[in-house]
């Protein structure tokens, strides 16, 4: 053992150790918290400074490995604000996992991915990671928590970093595995189609005012219109867009129906996709609550939240009927999309905002005056 290395075990004596491998050979070791678990996946990071409890229970992070930037995670524990039913990370990797003090608080991070038998590794160097990936881009990852530092086994974790391949794996996820009704008095229905969607997404739709129905998008178009929907919302959800063949079927069965559609973060690229543009791999995708966005229409500018690693390619949307709407400020990106004759819309960001910024709320309000121009109300 090299000197570096044992003061390293010295500093983490009588706590968890942790090791995380990445694909290009890099290994790091550091304290580990959470549960004593080994798991893989696309190692992504996000820049929030809060919102850790909404970021770990979006299902759009399944499959991957999460580096939260800011330097400290925990400080108000853990509020019952999720997103899911669940945390959906593979694991987490953190400067300092820290002790609450909030009077909302229900527990400790550590408790919390314990009880989600999720592994956490901290007192490692995030900004070197996140540099990294910024230089090279998102690649896979291996985390493992242990009781010593024997019991983790360097070639196997870089192993597992190296088989990881989340841009082929095709993700047939539903944040609800059935066909579920919120605000049931509502005489206006709008459906769901799940592919992993937010609780927040839904609970926006509740507050206009509608009866929501969540059906999962494996059940298809007749599930879906059997709630004569007034409109129909694509989710956001984790994977490769391109890869969702049944979805990209499903979302253009829904365009013909000339239905308002509003597509979501992964519904957005579903509904270019379906349409006829195609999607792309970014280098490390947008992940925080401080993403500036241009209105197209209105030129205004707008702070947004954003979770994604793919994007809709603007050289592909010729030909589509679609437009672009909204574009990212940093990287002109596209973030929105408008068709000019049908009733459809899209945004690549959050407009619910939660746990932030709310900005682009106003993009459910365009929504809902579709919904209504089609008779509602």
């Amino acid at each position: 053992m090299d000197e570096c290395l044992e003061g390293l075990v010295k500093r983490i004596a009588g706590s968890y150790v942790a090791g995380l491998a990445l694909e290009d050979g890099t290994f790091i070791v550091g304290k580990g918290f959470g549960a004593l678990e080994k798991r893989s996946g696309e190692v992504v990071f996000s820049t929030a400074m809060n919102g850790y409890t909404e970021s770990l229970t979006d299902p759009s992070y399944i499959g991957q490995i999460l580096i939260l930037t800011y330097p400290l995670i925990g400080n108000y524990g853990v509020p019952p604000d999720f997103e899911s039913d669940g945390i959906k990370i593979e694991a987490l990797v953190v400067s300092q996992a820290t002790e609450p003090s909030h009077p909302r608080s229900m527990k400790s991070l550590n408790d919390w991915l314990l009880e989600n038998s999720v592994p956490g590794i901290m007192d490692v160097d995030t900004r070197m990671l996140v540099q990294r990936i910024r230089e090279v881009g998102v690649m896979g990852g291996a985390v493992q928590v242990a009781e010593s530092l024997e019991d983790i086994n360097r070639q196997e974790l870089l192993r597992m970093a190296r088989e990881v391949d989340y841009d082929s794996r095709v993700f047939e996820y539903s944040a609800y595995p059935k066909p579920t009704v919120f605000n049931e008095e509502s005489s206006s229905t709008l459906v769901v189609a799940d592919f992993g969607v937010k609780d927040g997404i839904v609970h926006r739709l509740v507050k206009m005012g509608y009866r929501v129905v969540v059906v999962p998008g494996r059940l298809g178009s007749d599930a879906i219109f059997s709630y004569n929907p007034k409109g129909i919302v694509i989710s956001n959800g984790p994977g490769n867009p391109a890869k969702m063949r049944h979805a990209i079927r499903l979302v253009r069965e829904i365009i013909e129906s000339n239905t308002p559609t509003l597509g979501v973060c992964l519904g957005h690229q579903l509904l270019a996709l379906a349409l006829g543009a195609k999607t792309f791999k970014m280098k490390y995708g947008h992940r925080g609550i401080n993403k500036p966005c241009r209105d197209l229409i209105t030129g205004k500018r707008v702070i947004t939240l954003q979770n994604h690693g793919y994007a809709v390619s603007e050289e592909s949307l010729s030909g589509t009927g679609l437009k672009p709407w909204f574009v990212d400020c940093d990287d002109g990106t596209i973030e929105g999309l408008i068709h000019e004759s049908l009733p459809v819309i899209s945004v690549q960001f959050h407009p619910e905002g939660r746990p932030g910024p709310r900005d682009a709320s106003y993009v459910f309000e365009i929504f809902d005056k579709m919904v209504r121009r089609n008779g509602v109300g």
